[in-house]
C-alpha cells in the first residue's frame, strides 16, 4: 500500500473515531490488510472491505458511505467537464433515470456539479453547491416524463402505477445523493478533508441532538430502540445479581474474626431482598420535545421485565396516564406520538407547556402512584412559557418517592435562559442534560435502580 493510500485510510478511522465509531488498533490493521488485498482498482469492492473490517452495527453504515466519499472518492482533481446546455443534461439525466444506470447517473452528477455548482467570481470558484446545482437542474420535475418513458419502452410492466412512481423517486434521490457527495469531496479538496468529515458529515441516529433531529432521523433512532433495550437489560440484571449477594456487614465479619487472630478470613455480606423497583415516566409531549419522550417512552417500555410495575403520564399543560396507549402503540413507535396527543387529555384551554399546571394536576389526582419503591423521571425541557413552576407540586412528588430524576433535552448552557425554569427545578430534583440516545442509554443504565 502506499503512502497515500495509508494516509487516506488512518484519516478514515480517524473521521470515523471522531464520530463515535468504536474501532481499536486491531481492526486498522485488518482494514489496512484488506486494501492491500482487494487493491484501489474497484472501489464498490474496496468500500464493501473496509466496511467489513471497520464497523460494528449496520446503523453505521451511513455514516461510513458518507466518510468513505470523502476519502476515497471517484477522483480527485479531476477537470472540469463541460455539461453542455441544461437542457440537454436534463435529457440525459431522464434517460439514465428510465434506465436505472447507477454509472451513467454518477458521471452526470459530476457534470452537474461541474455546470452548476460552482459559485465565487475566482477561476477555480470559491466553493460548489449541491443545492445550487440541484435547483438549477431540478431533477425532481422529471418524475412524469421518467414514468412514461418507462412504460412506453414496456419496462413498467411489473410496476403498479404508485410502486413505478415511488421506484422512480428513490432513483431520483439517489441521484440527489450523488450531487451531494460529488459537492462535498470538491470543498474537502479546498478546505481539507479532515476539516470536512468533522463538520460537514450528518453524526450517526445516537448522536443526533433529539431537539434538532428531523422525521427521518427519528425514524432511524425508533429502530434502535430494541438493541439498545437488549443491551441496557444485560446491564440491569447483572448489576442487580451484583446487588443481590450483599455489601460486607463490618460488625459480623469482625465479630467472626476473633477466631482467626482477627484476620476476616470469611466477609459476612448483608443479605438483600431482591425486589423489582417501580417506574413512574412523566414526558412532555409538545412541540420538538415530543420526539425525545417519545423515544425514551418506547425505551423503558421495551425493559418492562427488568421493574415491576411501569407507569407513564404525558402532558403538555394537563396531565393524562398513557400506560395503555404505551403498550399499544409499542408495535407500532412512529404512531406513538400522535396516538398519545389523539386519545389523551394533555392539553386544555391552550396548547402551550404549563409545567406547573400540569405537575400539580399530577400530585393531585396521581399522587398514589408514587410511593417508597418508585423511581421517578421527569422527561422535559423545563419551559414553562413564563408561567408558575409550581415548585411545592416538584417538592411534593420528590418527596413521595424513593428517588427523582429530571431528564433534559436542551444543552446546559441554555438553562435558566429565556422561559426555562430549568435551575429552580434542578434545586428540587437531580437535573440531568440527555441530548441524544448515547446520552440517554448511559444515563438509563446509570440511574435505574436495582
Amino acid at each position: 500500500m502506499s503512502a497515500g493510500a495509508a494516509d487516506r485510510l488512518v484519516g478514515l478511522v480517524a473521521a470515523l473515531r471522531a464520530h463515535g465509531v468504536r474501532i481499536g488498533t486491531g481492526e486498522t490493521v485488518d482494514a489496512a490488510g484488506a486494501a492491500a488485498v482487494l487493491g484501489f482498482a474497484d472501489r464498490a469492492l474496496l468500500r464493501e472491505g473496509l466496511a467489513a473490517t471497520l464497523l460494528h452495527t449496520h446503523d453505521q453504515r451511513r455514516l461510513f458511505d458518507t466518510v468513505f466519499d470523502l476519502y476515497f472518492p471517484h477522483g480527485v482533481g479531476a477537470p472540469r467537464q463541460d455539461p453542455g446546455d441544461r437542457d440537454g443534461l436534463r435529457d440525459r439525466l431522464a434517460r439514465a433515470l428510465a434506465d436505472d444506470d447507477r454509472a451513467l447517473l454518477a458521471r452526470l452528477a459530476v457534470e452537474a456539479v461541474d455546470g452548476y455548482g460552482g459559485y465565487g467570481s475566482s477561476p477555480g470558484t470559491d466553493g460548489w453547491s449541491s443545492y445550487q446545482a440541484l435547483e438549477r437542474l431540478r431533477p425532481q420535475t422529471l418524475l412524469a416524463r421518467v414514468r412514461d418513458d418507462v412504460r412506453a419502452r414496456g419496462g413498467g410492466d411489473g410496476f403498479a402505477g404508485r410502486l413505478l412512481e415511488d421506484e422512480i423517486r428513490r432513483r431520483i434521490e439517489t441521484f440527489r445523493a450523488l450531487v451531494a457527495t460529488e459537492a462535498r469531496r470538491r470543498v474537502a479538496e479546498r478546505r481539507g478533508r479532515d476539516e470536512i468529515a468533522r463538520r460537514a458529515v450528518a453524526p450517526t441516529a445516537d448522536r443526533v441532538d433529539f431537539l434538532y433531529a428531523g422525521q427521518d432521523r427519528l425514524a432511524e433512532l425508533r429502530r434502535t430502540v430494541q438493541p439498545l433495550a437488549r443491551k441496557l437489560a444485560t446491564r440491569l440484571a447483572a448489576r442487580r445479581r451484583r446487588a443481590a449477594r450483599g455489601t460486607i456487614d463490618l460488625r459480623r465479619t469482625l465479630r467472626g474474626s476473633l477466631s482467626t487472630g482477627g484476620v476476616p478470613m470469611r466477609p459476612v455480606l448483608r443479605r438483600r431482598r431482591p425486589a423489582r423497583p417501580e417506574l413512574v415516566l412523566l414526558c412532555d409531549v409538545s412541540g420538538s420535545v415530543a420526539g425525545f419522550s417519545d423515544f425514551t417512552m418506547l425505551l423503558v417500555q421495551a425493559l418492562h421485565d427488568q421493574f415491576s410495575k411501569v407507569r407513564a403520564f404525558a402532558f403538555v399543560n394537563r396531565v393524562d396516564e398513557v400506560t395503555g396507549l404505551l403498550r399499544h402503540g409499542g408495535a407500532d413507535p412512529r404512531g406513538l406520538g400522535s396516538l398519545i396527543r389523539a386519545e389523551a387529555s394533555v392539553t386544555g384551554y391552550h396548547g402551550s407547556s404549563d409545567y406547573g399546571v400540569a405537575l400539580g394536576e399530577f400530585a393531585q389526582r396521581y399522587g398514589a402512584a408514587v410511593g417508597p419503591r418508585t423511581t421517578v423521571f421527569v422527561l422535559g425541557d423545563a419551559r414553562t412559557n413564563m408561567s408558575d413552576p409550581n415548585l411545592p407540586a416538584v417538592r411534593e412528588i420528590v418527596g413521595r418517592a424513593r428517588r427523582a430524576y429530571w431528564l433534559n433535552p436542551e444543552p446546559r448552557a441554555l438553562w435558566g435562559t429565556g422561559d426555562s425554569a430549568a435551575p429552580e427545578y434542578a434545586g428540587l430534583v437531580a437535573m440531568h442534560e440527555c441530548r441524544n440516545a448515547r446520552q440517554l442509554g448511559a444515563l438509563i443504565g446509570r440511574l435505574l435502580p436495582v
